[in-house]
C-alpha cells in the first residue's frame, strides 16, 4: 500500500486534530501511543501529513499496516478489536465524559447535551455509521398511517470460520452480556464484541443508576439504551413506568420505551433490564384516537384506543404519580385477562401469557403513555405465537414482533437484499420462478399475476409496496384485539372490564 506506518500515523493525529476529536496539546501524546502500538521508537514529521483527512480513513489505513504486519488477522473481529483500540485514543474517559454531558445538560440544554455525546459516538466509530449507510430504508403508506421499513445490512455477518473460532474461545463471565457496565472499554475478543471506544452517562432513575448508550448499529435517529447498572432481567412492573417517565424527564425530547418481559413478544434480550428510546417520531406516534374512553378511578386522565394494527390505549396526564398508579393497575388487570372467545388467555397452568409494551413522551407538556397489550399463548395452528406473524408472512419475518416494529418501524432480515432482487427479476421476466428463493415462490406468482411492470422502478415500487403492505399484516398478526369490529368490541369489553376492577 502507499505510504509508510509513520505517515498513517501523522495523518490520523492530524486529522483527530482537525475534527476536534482530540486538543493540538494531546498530539504528541497520541503519536507516541499509536508508536507503541506498532512497536516503533520514533516518528520523524513527513511533509503532506497535515492536510485534510476523513478520520475514519485515516483508521483505515492504520489498521491496514497491522494486518500487513500479521497485528491482527483478516476476521472482523479481529479488525473491530483494533479499530476500538485506536478510536479509544481519542475518546476521553468515562468521568470526562460524563462531566462534559452534565455540564452541557445543566448549562445549555438536554438537546445540547446529548448532541455532544451523538456526536462524540459518531466521531470515535462506536456507532457504526458507514455499516449503516448500506441499510435499505424506505416508507409505505397503509390504511394505519405511513409505515417505516428498513432492510438491515449494518451487521457484518460472521463467516463459518469465525463461528468455528468462537466456539473455541474459553468461556468467560464477564461481561456477563452485552449490556452489562463492565463492556465500557472491554477490549473483546471472537465472541464479544469490541467495546474500548465505548462510553456509558450515568443516570440517577429513582434513585438507582441506569447507564445512558447508543446502540452501535442505530435503526433511527438517536437510537438510546437505558441499562441497569445490575445484571437483572426484564420485567415490566410499576417501577418500569416510573423509570421510563424518569428518563422523560432527564430528556424530554426523546421517546423512551420498554420491550414486553415475556418470551415470544419481548427483545431478543430478555435476561438484562434495559429500555430504548431516541430522538425519533415513529408512526404509532402519530396515529389518532379512533376512540376517546373513560376511566372511571382516574378522571384527570386523558385516555383513548389507539387507530394501530396492534391494541394501545394511550393515556396523557401532567400527574405523573396517577400515571404510573393507572399503567400499572392496567397491566396488573390485563396479566390476569382472558377472553377465550378471541384466543386470549392469561395463564396455560401457571405459565404467564399477557404482558405490556409500554412506551413514554412528552406531548405538549405532558406525559403520554402507549400501553400496548401483548399475549404469547401458542397453539397448534400457530405454533410459533397466536399474536405472532402467522406463517404465510414469515418469508419475510418470522422473528418476534419487538418495541421497535411496534411502534412501525419493521427491522428486516439482511437476507431481503438479494431475495427480493430475484422477486423483481421474476416480475420482469428476467428470472424464472426456479431462481426465486422457494419461501417466496406463491408471494412472487401472486404478484406477477396482479402486476405487469416493465421497469426496474416500477418493479422495485410493487415490491416495496408489498413488503409494506406485509409488514402491517404482521403487526395486526400481533394484535390481541383484532381492528374489525369484533376486535373493537372485545377492546371496549377489556376497558369495561378494567373499570369494573
Amino acid at each position: 500500500m502507499k505510504g509508510t506506518i509513520e505517515a498513517a500515523i501523522q495523518q490520523f493525529v492530524h486529522a483527530a486534530i482537525e475534527s476536534e476529536a482530540i486538543s493540538a496539546i494531546d498530539k504528541n501524546y497520541v503519536t507516541n501511543r499509536l508508536l507503541a502500538i506498532f512497536d516503533l521508537n520514533s516518528i520523524v514529521e513527513l511533509e503532506g501529513t497535515n492536510q485534510s483527512g476523513d478520520l475514519l480513513s485515516a483508521m483505515d489505513q492504520l489498521v491496514e499496516f497491522a494486518r500487513e504486519k500479521g497485528m491482527i488477522d483478516e476476521s472482523h473481529a479481529d479488525q473491530e478489536i483494533f479499530e476500538a483500540k485506536l478510536m479509544d485514543l481519542i475518546t476521553p474517559q468515562p468521568s470526562v465524559v460524563n462531566h462534559i454531558f452534565w455540564d452541557k445538560y445543566h448549562n445549555e440544554s438536554p438537546e445540547a447535551a446529548t448532541d455532544y455525546f451523538y456526536h462524540l459516538a459518531q466521531q470515535n466509530d462506536y456507532i457504526k455509521t458507514r455499516n449503516i449507510a448500506k441499510n435499505i430504508l424506505f416508507t409505505s403508506q397503509s390504511q394505519y398511517g405511513e409505515m417505516e421499513i428498513t432492510i438491515n445490512l449494518s451487521k457484518p455477518e460472521k463467516s463459518p470460520k469465525e463461528i468455528a473460532a468462537a466456539k473455541n474461545n474459553p468461556s468467560s463471565n464477564y461481561p456477563l452480556c452485552a449490556l452489562c457496565f463492565e463492556n465500557e472499554g472491554f477490549k473483546g475478543d471472537k465472541s464479544h464484541a469490541a467495546r474500548q471506544n465505548h462510553r456509558i452517562v450515568r443516570l440517577d432513575l429513582d434513585g438507582k443508576t441506569y447507564g445512558f448508550q447508543y446502540s452501535p448499529y442505530v435503526y433511527y435517529n438517536e437510537h438510546s439504551i437505558f441499562i441497569n447498572e445490575h445484571h437483572e432481567p426484564m420485567k415490566v412492573h410499576k417501577q418500569t413506568f416510573k423509570n421510563l417517565l424518569a428518563i422523560i424527564d432527564h430528556l424530554p425530547h426523546y421517546f423512551v420505551g420498554s420491550n414486553a418481559d415475556l418470551p415470544g413478544v419481548g427483545g431478543s434480550v430478555l435476561s438484562h433490564d434495559h429500555y430504548q428510546g431516541g430522538h425519533h417520531t415513529f408512526p404509532m406516534e402519530k396515529a389518532p384516537i379512533y376512540q376517546h374512553i373513560s376511566l372511571d378511578n382516574y378522571p384527570i386522565i386523558e385516555a383513548g384506543l389507539v387507530d394501530w394494527p396492534m391494541s394501545v390505549i394511550r393515556l396523557r396526564t401532567s400527574d405523573k404519580e396517577q400515571l404510573v398508579q393507572c399503567a400499572d393497575d392496567i397491566l396488573q388487570t390485563w396479566i390476569g385477562y382472558s377472553d377465550e372467545a378471541r384466543d386470549i388467555l392469561a395463564y396455560t397452568d401457571d405459565e404467564r401469557h399477557n404482558t405490556i409494551t409500554p412506551i413514554a413522551r412528552m406531548k405538549d407538556g405532558q406525559y403520554e403513555m402507549d400501553l400496548v397489550l401483548r399475549n404469547n399463548r401458542a397453539n397448534e395452528e400457530h405454533p410459533d405465537g397466536i399474536f405472532h406473524p402467522h406463517a404465510d408472512v414469515q418469508h419475510i419475518k418470522k422473528e418476534n414482533i419487538g418495541l421497535i416494529e411496534v411502534m412501525g418501524l419493521a427491522i428486516l432480515p439482511p437476507r431481503l437484499k438479494t431475495e427480493l432482487a430475484d422477486v423483481r427479476a421474476f416480475l420482469l421476466d428476467k428470472e424464472e420462478l426456479s431462481r426465486v428463493e422457494t419461501m417466496h415462490q406463491a408471494w412472487a406468482e401472486d404478484l406477477k399475476a396482479n402486476y405487469h411492470p416493465t421497469t426496474e422502478t416500477e418493479a422495485q415500487e410493487i415490491v416495496e409496496k408489498s413488503l409494506g403492505d406485509i409488514f402491517t399484516r404482521i403487526l395486526e398478526d400481533a394484535g390481541v384485539f383484532k381492528t374489525d369490529d369484533d376486535g373493537r368490541t372485545g377492546f371496549e369489553q377489556f376497558i369495561s372490564y378494567f373499570n369494573q376492577q
